[in-house]
């Protein structure tokens, strides 16, 4: 297991209308480092934000085939992790990353 430090594992919160909607639930969506852990995301999120949390959702989506100009390639995936606080605590993104 690598040493991350809280940075580099948030790489930058989603902001979407399904993330909006998720965030009355105390639900806040995330992209993170392709080598973080459930764990690694907990500290961060606690760390950057202040806050505590519940339980963390590890979503890995895959690279999409793509042609450009005639070229076959593939867009890079990433992972994406859902943070449930606890106690419907606010995260606010304008002050945190």
């Amino acid at each position: 297991m690598m040493e991350f430090k809280s940075y580099d594992i948030l790489r930058r919160p989603v902001l979407t209308e399904k993330s909006s909607d998720l965030e009355k639930q105390g639900k806040y969506v995330f992209v993170v480092a392709k080598d973080s852990d459930k764990v690694q995301i907990k500290k961060a999120v606690e760390k950057i934000f202040d806050v505590s949390v519940k339980s963390v959702n590890i979503i890995n989506i895959p690279g999409k085939a793509r042609v450009f100009k005639g070229k076959k390639g593939m867009k890079s995936g990433y992972k994406k992790a859902i943070v449930t606080t606890k106690n419907m605590q606010k995260i606010e993104f304008s002050k945190g990353i």
